[in-house]
């Protein structure tokens, strides 16, 4: 079978790889959409670990089974989680799925990336969703991203009425204003560098759009917030500048989201002192479960998350290497899928 073997962001090799085999309680699905992940395109993340096969935001169509499987038969069309906790461990009762060690391990093999890929028993079964007919493959594989924003905007606790300010307007940056809107946030600030994503997140539903080289985002924030702040603050640029310019947005209370890693060996200075009398809550959020996978299917489903309308990108996965440079370079792109038709 074909995959897009992945050496370096400049380097994506189209190669041969032997289709998996499969245990009798595992399935091989026929990937026909996969999405590039913002942590696909994360150079330092992957060095050590290439050569190797990404894509985990995949969608398909179960090709094999294995002879005790139950629940799936071939020609499912399916969404696969690449990780998924054990639920039992002293993470998962405490609702920490992300740092389950099971979820780290488990993994479909080789990677989205693929014309076929394989199906571990823990992913299919606890994280392997159908997919309606009313949904393609295509907007199927925005049910990973919208699920690790829906995630990360529960874990901060979002409410009804809140003001929030987003800074990055990427992919998860537009789908944070989308999910932002529907839980009922007040008015929505978002920051990025570009402004055909500034446009995108207007239509997504962000009420004041800024870009920082033209006007200060403090500023905005400050002003449209009666001076307070924002009271919830996502940062979904991986830099320390953003990191600095959330905290300086956020409200005394408020709670700032740290989404996007950043480089290694890069720190933000917090004075604890500032912490305790600001009570500002710094909240990390990794991934997603499978508590938010099902939800996000069903906000896809309903049409509240306009799937469609965040892609603006499609390549053959022969074209693998020019779908990466258009997710690292094309400024007027936002999500970009790659298909095995």
């Amino acid at each position: 079978m074909k995959v897009a073997m992945y050496y370096s962001q400049e380097d994506i090799r189209i190669e041969k790889m032997s289709t998996p085999r499969i245990g009798e309680d595992e399935v091989l699905v026929e990937m026909k959409a996969c999405g590039i992940c913002g942590s696909d395109l994360m150079d330092w993340y992957l060095r050590n670990r290439a050569p190797l096969v990404l894509g985990h935001e995949p969608a398909g169509i179960i090709a094999k089974a294995g002879s005790i499987v139950e629940g799936f038969t071939v020609g499912d069309r399916v969404f696969v989680h690449h990780h998924v906790a054990c639920l039992t461990c002293h993470y998962c009762l405490h609702g920490d799925y992300t740092l389950c060690e099971q979820f780290h391990k488990t993994h479909i093999e080789p990677g989205g990336f693929s014309e076929h890929f394989r199906v571990p028993a823990p992913n299919l079964q606890i994280d392997t969703l159908k997919i309606p007919e009313n949904i393609s493959f295509e907007e199927a594989t925005l049910i990973e991203p919208v699920g690790c924003c829906l995630r990360a905007l529960k874990k901060c606790s979002i409410k009804a009425g809140d003001s929030v300010a987003i800074i990055g307007a990427g992919p998860a940056g537009v789908i944070h204003t989308a999910l932002a809107k529907i839980f009922g946030a007040v008015q929505i600030i978002i920051s990025d560098l570009i402004d055909y994503r500034l446009k995108m997140a207007e239509k997504f539903g962000a009420d004041i759009m800024v870009n920082p080289e033209k006007e200060e985002l403090a500023e905005v924030v400050k002003s449209e917030t009666d001076g307070r702040g924002a009271d919830l603050v996502v940062v979904a640029a991986p830099s320390i500048g953003a990191y600095k310019t959330g905290v300086g947005v956020c409200r005394r209370g408020g709670r700032l989201c740290v989404f996007a890693p950043t480089l290694p060996g890069k720190y933000l200075p917090v004075s604890p002192k500032e912490l305790f009398f600001s009570e500002i809550q710094i909240i990390p959020s990794y991934s997603t479960s499978h508590l938010e996978t099902r939800t996000a299917l069903e906000l896809i489903e309903s049409g509240r998350i306009d799937a469609k309308g965040l892609m603006t990108h499609r390549f053959p996965l022969t074209d693998a290497a020019e779908a990466f440079k258009t997710a690292l370079r094309n400024k007027e792109s936002l999500k970009v899928i790659i298909l095995n038709e």
